[in-house]
């Protein structure tokens, strides 16, 4: 019997089989967030567009060896390497898919590039995952090899019996998989192909990512990591010239603070104190969000940062700017503005002559160090930090004996007592410092030691009792500080990089940004602080409070004067939102017109409503700055020779 089957069978089966485990995904991952998903009227346009974005990956994916199968089908060679081809690309997709709840559940969002970024990791992640997902992570692997198997068995079926093709007629078919694929791939006749903007549909920014598969959404960021110099031109063009004047205005600062024609946004500054120069410390604390503080209205978790809160500046109304440490770590040490990029912490051209304050005070005859209770080459901390003025950096290595090791690091309790015995030595040796203190406890799995604190729940490893144990540690620290030599001479802030878990059924969970920040030390005045303002305004606040003046290219506001910043600017994935006082917010996604909305903060809602075009301008400003800045090099300390006479 002569075979039947057509060249393009095998492509055609795993089409189809991957279309079916597409769909099936959406509908489990749908049914699981039905309230969400009904919430947005969303269940059509949900599988409509999903259905167009996976036929989009599968063209990408299977276009190729679809091409090549018509041409050399005959070729034994050939069959072998399309089996490979449609067994790896089908276990990928597979994959994807099966990673897919667990990652929703910890960011809200389908997997995008912390994907690959906590790839560069597997240590750290494995273990993590081992200790607070093991029966996922098994139920992955073991899912993932029987696929393989699986896969490589109808590959092997699919790729017999295929019919020949006359030469004279494999050229037409192939030029037709060309225009199919490509067309397919497109997804529009538009100038511009299909992205993930032009299937959003909803004002949930979970229900939207679901309208993709992983694998496509996983590609796709990773597509966008080589032009992340230009990375915020998906929000809309303008005038540099505009975009400065914009920011100088917002800023209030008058001309002649700007002294420099090279660097568009350095200024001099004055600090409000005059005395002698007083050392800096930052708490950095992990996912310590305004949810956990009661102080902020959240639950009853922080009793020492409540009663502190009462002795020093205690910052209210304080917006993260992302919702990862690297971001936090770029808001608190180089008041950077966010982008779409990665935060600078990670970008080439960030690893030297970028600005930090730790490399400003260094100048100033600082000793600057990083003190971190895991390992420091985690999201390319030593890099950076090395490269931009921290002489120091103390990691776990550096701990002898910590009383409990977890898998981020050592205990809180173990960070501080290393910090408070650093800062000693430093005051004995009579030399100003600077110094970043980042926790790792409330973190998932979120281990910390028995008997320290009365648990707020069951079972123990729960985000509420590792934030509980947080405030724990910092009271501990807080003890011997006030008894040291260091006290009195010292600025010390404690600030969240950003908060646990952010996500919610809207667009921007701005309700999530809201983290604490409190200023602590001899002579800072007890006052709460209702302005609205930005994590990029503390460091300035902080060089102001210790007496580090001179010209730097920050431009957060110095909180010690008499101001109003009244803005937040927030970055969630590719989406950033700037907010006033007054509860407007302009919203900015990749590809999309700014939409405004108004947040309701008490009931933590958006509503669409009409901004004035002059804060769509301001909020397009600040989304293009960042990219200007570090795509030309221009966030650097001052250049003297183009200094202005």
């Amino acid at each position: 019997m002569k075979p039947q089957r057509s060249p393009l069978f095998p492509i055609f089966l795993f089409v189809l089989i991957n279309l079916f485990i597409f769909s099936l995904s959406r509908l489990g991952l749908a049914l699981w967030q039905a309230d969400r998903v009904s919430a947005v009227e969303g269940w059509v346009a949900l599988f409509v567009q999903g259905i167009r974005i996976d036929v989009v990956a599968l063209c990408y994916l299977f276009g190729v060896p679809a091409l090549l199968t018509v041409l050399f089908h005959s070729s034994e060679l050939w069959k072998k390497i399309l089996r490979a081809w449609l067994t790896l690309g089908s276990v990928f997709i597979l994959f994807m898919e099966i990673a897919t709840p667990a990652f929703i559940e910890t960011y809200d969002f389908r997997p995008n590039r912390l994907f690959i970024e906590y790839l560069i990791y597997p240590k750290e992640v494995f273990t993590m995952l081992m200790e607070g997902h093991q029966s996922a992570v098994i139920f992955g692997l073991v899912f993932t090899v029987l696929a393989t198997v699986i896969y490589w068995k109808i590959s092997g079926w699919a790729v017999k019996d295929l019919r020949p093709m006359s030469w004279k007629w494999r050229p037409v078919v192939a030029l037709l998989v060309i225009a199919v694929s490509f067309l397919g791939a497109r997804s529009t006749l538009q100038h511009r192909g299909i992205n993930p903007a032009m299937v959003a549909f909803s004002s949930d920014a979970l229900v939207n990512s679901l309208v993709l598969n992983s694998g496509y959404s996983v590609l796709y960021a990773a597509q966008q990591f080589k032009d992340e110099e230009n990375s915020s031109a998906v929000y809309g063009k303008m005038d540099t010239d505009e975009m400065l004047r914009i920011i100088k205005a917002v800023r209030g600062r008058p001309e002649s603070d700007y002294i420099s024609d090279k660097f568009p946004t350095l200024t001099q500054n004055i600090a409000t104190y005059q005395g002698k120069p007083k050392n800096i410390v930052i708490l950095l604390q992990e996912s310590l969000g305004a949810q956990f503080i009661g102080a902020l209205g959240g639950k009853p978790l922080s009793p020492n940062i409540d009663k502190l809160a009462k002795e020093g500046g205690f910052f209210e109304n304080l917006y993260a700017t992302g919702t990862r440490s690297v971001r936090g770590i770029e808001a608190v040490t180089t008041g950077f503005t966010p982008t779409p990029a990665r935060a600078v912490v990670k970008l080439n051209n960030a690893q030297s002559d970028f600005f930090t304050i730790a490399d400003f005070l260094a100048k100033q005859g600082y000793d600057t160090s990083f003190i971190y209770g895991g390992e420091k080459h985690f999201d390319n901390m030593a890099s950076f930090f090395y490269g931009n003025g921290f002489k120091t950096i103390i990691d776990q290595q550096d701990y002898n004996n910590p009383k409990f090791t977890a898998t981020w690091g050592v205990s809180d309790e173990d960070l501080f007592d290393k910090a408070h015995e650093t800062f000693s030595k430093l005051q004995d040796e009579g030399k100003p410092f600077f110094s970043l203190v980042f926790s790792s406890s409330h973190h998932d799995p979120f281990e910390f030691p028995d008997g320290k604190i009365e648990l707020y729940e069951q079972p123990k490893a729960t985000r509420n009792n590792t934030a509980k144990y947080a405030d724990y540690a910092i009271g501990h620290f807080f003890e011997l500080a006030k008894k040291s030599n260091y006290w009195k001479d010292t600025i010390f802030l404690v600030i969240a990089d950003h908060d646990s878990r952010v996500a919610g059924a809207q667009l921007m969970p701005i309700k999530h940004f809201h983290i604490p920040a409190l200023i602590l030390g001899e002579g800072i005045e007890p006052r709460r602080d209702s302005r609205l303002v930005s994590q990029i305004d503390i460091p300035t606040t902080l060089l102001s409070l210790a007496g580090g003046q001179g010209n730097y290219p920050m431009i957060g506001f110095d909180l010690t004067k008499n101001v109003d910043p009244d803005r937040a600017i927030m970055q969630f994935d590719q989406t950033q939102a700037l907010m006033k006082s007054n509860g407007d917010v302009v919203i900015q996604m990749p590809n999309k017109a700014a939409q405004g909305y108004y947040y309701d903060k008490t009931k933590a809602t958006l509503t669409e409503k009409t901004v004035p075009e002059e804060m769509k301008k301001e909020a397009l400003a600040y989304a293009l700055l960042g990219s200007y800045l570090y795509k030309n090099r221009l966030y650097q300390l001052e250049d003297k020779s183009e200094k202005r006479p």
